[in-house]
């Protein structure tokens, strides 16, 4: 409708506000800008406006700048939604984990840059940015009305479907921290061959980084057979539901392309326009899979399929 078109306006920035929210926090760690403001938050190097311009200082401050203007930009699309689509069953908690999980990872990037965290701990980081991504996206999704627009609101989903739609969403994350938990251990070229470590020796790994580097490849490929195996049961049992057939061949797809650019990474050595499409593209895969959830969660049961 007319009337709605401002808080859609609101919703696509929202949305590409996160993603660069994303792919600045990815820029920070793979440039090594997180100190780029000192142990000073909110400030930069005790000021609010930096006087000193270095290449880790503007990465670090625009990341910063991004996610404020982004912050207020998800808060109040939130309390706009919450207003206006608030009967929609799925948009108050959307509206409310979309902020939540905003000010959560602000919290922990504030927290590493005033007294410093494990390697462990902010490999978390990118992915509670990811969740709040997620909500801003699915909540865009409401607003656009994408449900009618493609019958989403009547699809019928069996019993094995569902299964493996609810256990790739939740092993995704699992891939996505492997892979974070690779940049902030800085293990991503402690293997300098691809598939293997070291591909004219077949063993195993001989160190943390290695188990490290090596577990987020096999996490990785085990994510690419299971999104195809479930693509191919779509093929063969939903195609009269155009939103689940063409959702989960366009997983495979995004799926395809991500594996494909984390070995690029490792044969670039580590190419920053790569490492970025890397994890653009993972947070493309897991806003589509939360959006497939969001199906389950609707779906009418039925026993086959």
């Amino acid at each position: 409708m007319k009337s709605n078109i401002y808080i859609k306006i609101f919703g696509v920035l929202a949305s590409v506000g996160m993603l660069l929210i994303l792919l600045g926090g990815a820029l920070v760690t793979k440039t090594d800008s997180g100190m780029g403001c000192g142990r000073n938050w909110p400030d930069c190097n005790g000021n609010l406006i930096p006087r000193e311009i270095t290449p880790e200082v503007l990465i670090e401050f625009s990341h910063r700048l991004v996610t404020g203007v982004v912050g207020i930009l998800i808060v109040v699309l939130a309390v706009w939604a919450w207003r206006k689509f608030g009967h929609v069953r799925e948009t108050k908690f959307l509206a409310f984990m979309a902020v939540f999980f905003l000010v959560l990872q602000a919290l922990i990037g504030a927290a590493q840059v005033l007294w410093g965290q494990g390697d462990f701990i902010l490999a978390l980081h990118f992915g509670i940015s990811l969740l709040s991504f997620a909500a801003v996206l699915l909540l865009t999704l409401l607003i656009f009305e994408v449900d009618r627009k493609f019958d989403a609101d009547r699809v019928q989903i069996g019993r094995t479907l569902k299964f493996h739609t609810l256990g790739v969403a939740l092993y995704s994350y699992v891939v996505v921290y492997t892979g974070a938990l690779v940049r902030h251990t800085e293990s991503s070229l402690i293997c300098s061959d691809w598939p293997l470590c070291r591909n004219d020796q077949f063993a195993l790994p001989s160190n943390m980084y290695e188990w490290v580097q090596m577990g987020h490849r096999f996490a990785a490929a085990l994510i690419v057979i299971w999104i195809g195996v479930i693509a191919l049961h779509a093929y063969r049992h939903y195609r009269d539901q155009r939103v689940i057939y063409w959702g989960w061949l366009i997983a495979f797809t995004i799926v395809l392309l991500q594996a494909t650019s984390g070995m690029l990474v490792v044969l670039t050595k580590l190419n920053l326009a790569v490492a970025l499409l890397h994890s653009l593209l993972i947070s493309m895969l897991f806003g589509l899979l939360c959006y497939m959830v969001l199906l389950v969660s609707r779906s009418k049961y039925i026993k086959s399929k």
